[in-house]
């Protein structure tokens, strides 16, 4: 398939922007045009701010017309560049999760929490210098929060089970939900004849199946339209995805279970996750061959499992310490 501009236009004034992030089609920024005004969702990375700011341009929108910077949660992927996009924003201020807002004024542990993941070379070359953001410019948005953009309305739904700091932003003006990773992943070039799939994120630290079940039914009850990915853009055929995401969130706690004897899980889960993937590409009729698809989801299978050796240890019974019994 041919891969996109840096601008893909949907319906209703939303956009998705390619963030740069690693490979073209990996990462996506959305634009909420409306009135003459502006909302981005998600802020992409440090490198992502000219591909912002160039779309703006391109729209004839000066920097003063974006008003929000929406955070669907604090991974850096996802917020990493809010810091320097609001440098160049003069009018925006940062929306972002309660248990987010700590990090974004003082972003020390969330590098050091990126550094164990990628390790000190790679987040620097990921992520460069994360800003910190001045609290006079954030507002924090527990669930049922509510913002205007002109005559538009969004609406902050708590949604954890990726991360306890995610936040999916119900967009009523044009019947849809900006999902960050609550609703997985759904790679454009595993698209066929129209047909989209999905599959789940279970990046490092916070995997919760327990919680992105009810985070996912939260979203679909909604009834969208459509939702919007960061990884990556448009998703239709919403309630076909939310039971193809129950499924696979239900065997990835399998896998954790599986491995959860073992003194070391890691290669047995991903061994698992390979195999995973390969059964629902077969499932979804994905057009890629199996060594293209297993090169675009290598990271994920990595970082997911990751994620659920986090989930193992977080969820292990403690071993209670020894009572002696005897009277004394």
């Amino acid at each position: 398939m041919t891969l996109p501009a840096s601008r893909l236009p949907y319906a209703h004034g939303i956009h998705a922007i390619d963030a740069g992030y690693q490979r073209p089609m990996l990462a996506a920024i959305h634009l909420v045009v409306e009135g003459g005004e502006a909302a981005l969702i998600d802020s992409g990375v440090n490198a992502s701010v000219p591909a912002v700011m160039a779309v703006l341009d391109e729209l004839g929108l000066p920097p003063s017309a974006v008003k929000w910077v929406m955070l669907t949660h604090v991974h850096l992927d996802h917020a990493g560049g809010a810091g320097l996009l609001l440098e160049h924003l003069p009018e925006a201020r940062l929306t972002v999760h309660p248990r987010g807002a700590p990090h974004m004024r003082d972003p020390t542990r969330l590098i050091a929490g990126t550094i164990a993941v990628y390790g000190e070379q790679a987040t620097q070359a990921l992520y460069g210098r994360i800003r910190a953001i001045d609290p006079a410019r954030m507002l924090e948005t527990p669930d049922g929060t509510r913002l205007t953009l002109g005559r538009r309305e969004f609406e902050f739904i708590d949604t954890p089970g990726h991360a306890r700091h995610h936040v999916c932003i119900v967009d009523h003006g044009s019947r849809c939900v900006f999902t960050g990773d609550t609703f997985g992943l759904s790679y454009r070039e595993l698209d066929h004849d129209g047909r989209q799939w999905v599959f789940p994120a279970t990046t490092p630290v916070q995997f919760d199946p327990h919680e992105l079940h009810r985070s996912i039914d939260a979203i679909r009850a909604r009834r969208p339209r459509a939702v919007y990915l960061t990884h990556f853009g448009e998703v239709r055929e919403v309630d076909r995805k939310a039971d193809d995401l129950h499924r696979l969130v239900d065997a990835h706690a399998g896998i954790a279970a599986r491995a959860s004897a073992l003194a070391d899980p890691l290669p047995a889960m991903a061994d698992e996750l390979r195999a995973l993937v390969l059964s629902e590409a077969r499932r979804q009729r994905c057009p890629l061959d199996e060594p293209a698809l297993l090169a675009l989801f290598k990271d994920d299978i990595t970082l997911n499992a990751d994620g659920l050796l986090a989930y193992i240890e977080r969820t292990r019974p403690r071993e209670q310490p020894h009572r002696d019994a005897s009277p004394g």
